[in-house]
């Protein structure tokens, strides 16, 4: 169980590199691509990967043809599995342990993202009626994360979401009844190239809606649902998401920005986003 009170910024929710043994860069197949300037199998070191299991070319990703790079998060799952999992023993100095490491490490990820969405959940105050059932999920899902690597690999990854996905939804609900006037719904909604240039949206459901390159620049996303949601090359310049619900990094990487794109205060601004 949780030691301390959850929260959304918790260091152990963040990636820390330089305690994971490269395992977004070992165990994920990535295709030639936009993305990618090559192809790599999955349990294949990436060509850039150094022996101290640092990228040889991050400072320059992006440049490099390696966009995929630079939104992936492993919400802290990296170094969980590196150092509490496999105990700091890393692939290279157990080439047996290899494979299940590479096969529990998305599941852990998986966790990790869930504990960072229920923390997130529990801050809001107008979901005080569905705090303990939350605090329940976190703390059962903080457990399943400090197994062992076999229950891991035994974890129905779908079937958790499920269950934890009705109390976030109804999280959802509650903060944004709070929110003023009428909201608009487009969750799931096929959005892509869609231009909504300073569309109202405060408050609106945009869960698991397709937003791949629309154009939201000026948008009032106060207090919107975006969890799931698709911001690849999304337009954001000078948007307001003060407070948006579920919001993730990754989300805001794969999106264009600029200095004038409020952003949640837990969150970071993107280095590649317009000044």
């Amino acid at each position: 169980m949780s030691q301390h009170a959850p929260n959304a910024a918790d260091p152990d929710l963040q990636a820390d590199c330089g305690n994971c043994f490269g395992l977004c860069c070992v165990a994920l197949p990535f295709a030639r691509s936009t993305d990618f300037a090559a192809n790599k199998a999955a349990g294949t070191p990436c060509g850039n990967l150094r022996q101290d299991f640092g990228c040889g070319i991050h400072e320059r990703l992006r440049d490099s043809g390696y966009n995929g790079c630079t939104v992936f998060d492993c919400f802290g799952a990296g170094q969980k599995v590196s150092q509490v999992t496999f105990a700091g023993r890393s692939w290279r100095e157990e080439p047996a342990s290899a494979r299940t490491m590479y096969e529990v490490f998305p599941v852990m990820r998986h966790l990790h993202e869930l504990l960072r969405y229920t923390a997130e959940a529990m801050d809001l105050p107008a979901a005080r009626p569905v705090r303990r059932a939350l605090r329940r999920a976190h703390d059962r899902i903080d457990a399943m994360t400090r197994d062992t690597a076999e229950s891991l690999l035994a974890v129905d990854t779908t079937a958790l979401r499920g269950e934890v996905n009705v109390l976030l939804l109804r999280a959802s609900e509650l903060a944004r009844a709070e929110v003023p006037g009428r909201k608009k719904d487009h969750r799931g909604a096929d959005l892509m190239g869609k231009r909504m240039r300073n569309a109202k949206l405060r408050g609106a459901g945009m869960r698991g809606a397709c937003l791949i390159a629309a154009d939201l620049s000026g948008a009032d996303l106060r207090g919107a649902d975006l969890i799931g949601a698709d911001l690849r090359d999304t337009n954001l310049c000078g948007a307001d998401l003060t407070g948006a619900l579920f919001l993730t990094q990754p989300q805001l990487n794969a999106a264009r920005g600029d200095s004038a794109t409020r952003i949640p205060a837990a969150l970071q601004r993107p280095g590649h986003w317009a000044a």
